[in-house]
This record gives structure tokens, sequence and C-alpha cells, in this order.
């Protein structure tokens, strides 16, 4: 029985709310971190033994570009900051971490940079198929709009068939806007991610349909009667309507807070740890001083 949407959104609405947010809220028990090495972006959440949020913090970053780290020791550094703040929140030592890759790319290029933040790798997984396994689909396909790629899992069965991942992401929907409207690039990617205006679809609308195309080349042969979106892209106004137009008769659902949904998926992908005992009661004292104050 596939994960319902209404629960995912509201572990997606959850993880939104817990971004970057540093509030002490001291944890006892089993967690999972997952850390999603993005083009345009890294994410470390934390999530309890049942999946549930409990800490998450991202950091726009152009330190990864189609798969290949470009900047290993900033990437390095950015992970090893989010796993100090994570800690720091809930109290708690983190030690080991999983992480992801885009499909047909090396997966050491990812576990390197978590060994080098000095974090032990306690397993890897392609982002689309991680989705896949959060949402417990039987017969479906997961496209993950990445920074630079778009990556497709196909399920049949319960099971991964095939992963596949191809360039074209939204790193070329901010060239169109960039050339478009002679900006720089960085501030194109700021429009784009601020945007509310679905004109701005309309003009990146050619992209899409190549996204769309990657896709389709990816399902073909499958029938795939439902297509699950992933990724921050997704979430320009507009994108969902111009997607959807190139799959007639296949269901195309795109979550609340896309952004988010595969670090989601990373995080509950994880072995759950337990917190040692001395951690525990130190994080209970921490909790007692709080109430006291």
């Amino acid at each position: 029985m596939s994960t319902t949407m209404a629960e995912v959104n509201r572990l997606l609405r959850k993880t939104a709310g817990l971004i970057n947010n540093d509030n002490p809220s001291p944890f006892q028990g089993q967690f999972r971190v997952g850390v999603d090495l993005g083009t345009a972006d890294i994410q470390t959440i934390v999530v309890d033994a049942a999946g549930k949020p409990l800490a998450g913090y991202m950091e726009w970053a152009n330190v990864v570009r189609d798969g290949i780290v470009v900047d290993f020791f900033g990437a390095s550094q950015i992970v090893r900051e989010q796993v100090r703040r994570a800690s720091e929140k809930l109290g708690i030592r983190i030690e080991q971490v999983t992480t992801s890759f885009p499909p047909g790319t090396d997966s050491r290029i990812s576990t390197n940079v978590i060994e080098a933040a000095g974090l032990e790798v306690a397993g890897v997984i392609d982002e689309p198929s991680s989705v896949a396994k959060l949402l417990q689909l039987q017969h479906a396909a997961v496209v993950d709009i990445g920074g630079g790629t778009t990556g497709t899992a196909i399920i049949e069965n319960g099971e991964v068939v095939r992963s596949m991942d191809d360039a074209t992401g939204g790193r070329h929907i901010s060239l169109v806007i960039a050339g478009h409207f002679g900006l720089p690039y960085e501030e194109a990617e700021e429009m784009k991610r601020a945007s509310r205006d679905q004109a701005l679809c309309g003009l990146v609308a050619p992209v899409i349909a190549k996204m769309a195309d990657i896709v389709r080349s990816h399902i073909a042969g499958h029938k795939v009667p439902a297509i699950y979106l992933t990724g921050g892209s997704c979430a320009l106004p507009g994108f969902l309507d111009v997607f959807a137009a190139e799959f007639p008769g296949i269901d195309v659902i795109l979550p609340e807070h896309p952004l988010y949904l595969t670090p989601l998926a990373i995080a509950t992908y994880s072995e759950a740890v337990q917190a040692p005992v001395h951690q525990q009661r130190q994080t209970q004292r921490q909790a007692q001083r709080q109430k006291v104050g």
C-alpha cells in the first residue's frame, strides 16, 4: 500500500517550517539523517524513527554540476556545518548519514564529500529511487528535476526496474530567464525561485517540454500510469500544467514543497540510529533547564 500524498504533504509542510531553524529542540530516541548534494543546493534533514522531521538545513550552493563536485572543499564544509547545527539543535551526536547521487553517475562522488566532512556513510541511493521508496509506490515513475539534470526511476511491482538521468534541469530554466531579461545568472536564479507569475513559465515552456521529452524516452516501453514530480524547479508556477500537457492519459502528481521531497526521502531511507544513553541524559538535563528558565 502506497503512502498517501496527504501524508507526504503533511511531512513536507513540517520540513519547510524547520528549514534553517536553530531553536533548541532536545530529542531523545532513534533518528535518521539524510544529506542531499544537489546542483543548486545542499540539504541535511533529520527525522525520527517513524520519519517525522526533526530538523532541516539548506544552503544554495553551486558546488555540484551534473553529478560532478566542482568545489569539493566547499561541499564538505557546508555538510559539516549543517550537521553541526542539527546536532546542537537536537542535542544529539550525528556521526553517520545517508546520501544520494543522480542516476547514472558514480555514487563515490557523493560519498567522498560525506567522508571529507568527517562523517560515516550509512547508505547511498539514487535520488528518484529514494522518493519511490518513501511513497511506497507499486507502479509509477518518479521524476526528479534537479539543478542540472532530469532523473527518472520506473517502479514496477514495488521495485525500481530502471533509473536514468539526462542533462537539462533547473539551471537551464535560469539560463533562459537570464538571456531573455539580460540578467546575470545569479539574478535569474533569484527571479525563478521567487516567481509567483505564471507568465515566466510560458517563457521557459520549451525547456520544460525538453524535460518531458527526456522523461518520455526514459519511460518508453513501460506502461506508467502516474508520474510523481520532485525538485525545486517543479514549484515554478505553471510548471505542472506545461509538463502534464505532454503526458495525456498519465496522472502527473506534484507534491507541496517539492524542493524538500528528495532530501526528506533520503533521510527516511536511512537506518535509524539510537542516541547514546549518556547523550539522552544530557538532553534531558537541557530540557529541564529550559523548562525552569
